[in-house]
């Protein structure tokens, strides 16, 4: 578990694209844990089989415990919240935003989450992992790039992923922003940023050069990240 309370939202990549990647490492070393215990929701993809696999095996080949969290009645109520508090780190895979937190809510994992996060457990994940945390976020759950503003709201203000990755992304937020959606952080696809209780402790990527960036309704403040090893 984490001395403090921990946020990691990741702008894309990581495991799902690379297994080897440094941004999972940086993770798994803000457990603090000699053997950390991960867990991995898939809900945002409807528990896909496949995110799931890379999950085990990348965590896996690096000595973690890993178990999976699925949602769609493969469980029951007292084993998803066993599994999620039992974990030094519950990583949040990518897919589409607004069913995660709808599901999430029925069977009450957001509480979980919550409960776990003030706990000491490391929160993190990618893309939908990584708008799920915010008050608000910009999401392609209803096709074109929308703004969200029913997140979990455990940090303040809102969140971009895939700021280069996809080309709507940056113009559909920076526009937001100016004609007053909640500011905010974006992140290029390599890019991680760390939150400490609710204020950014720092941005990382595993691609030299990418960065996340501060915005509101002046425009973007880029912001260098420190390049993982």
């Amino acid at each position: 578990m984490s001395a403090e309370r921990t946020i990691v939202a990741i702008g894309g990549g990581g495991f799902s694209a690379d297994p080897a990647s440094p941004l999972d490492d940086f993770l798994l070393e803000l457990t603090g844990a000699e053997r950390p215990r991960a867990a991995f929701l898939a809900t945002a993809s409807g528990d896909s089989d496949y995110q799931t696999v890379r999950f085990h095996d990348a965590y896996g080949r690096r000595g973690v415990a890993t178990t999976h969290v699925p949602l769609f009645g493969a469980l029951a109520p007292d084993e998803v919240r066993e599994r999620i508090l039992g974990s030094d780190l519950v990583y949040v895979g990518g897919g589409n935003t607004a069913s995660l937190l709808a599901i999430w809510r029925t069977h009450g994992v957001d509480l979980i989450l919550r409960e776990a996060w003030e706990g000491g457990t490391v929160l993190g994940g990618v893309s939908a992992g990584g708008n799920c945390w915010f008050e608000a976020c910009t999401t392609d759950s209803f096709g074109p790039i929308a703004p969200l503003a029913d997140g979990l709201g455990f940090l303040p203000g809102s969140f971009c992923p895939h700021y280069d990755g996809e080309p709507e992304r940056r113009p559909t937020y920076t526009r937001l922003v100016a004609e007053g959606f909640s500011p905010g952080w974006a992140a290029e696809d390599g890019v991680a940023l760390h939150f400490a209780g609710t204020e950014l402790r720092e941005a990382v990527t595993a691609v030299p050069g990418s960065r996340a960036y501060r915005v509101d309704a002046g425009g973007e403040t880029p912001l260098d990240a420190r390049t993982l090893r």
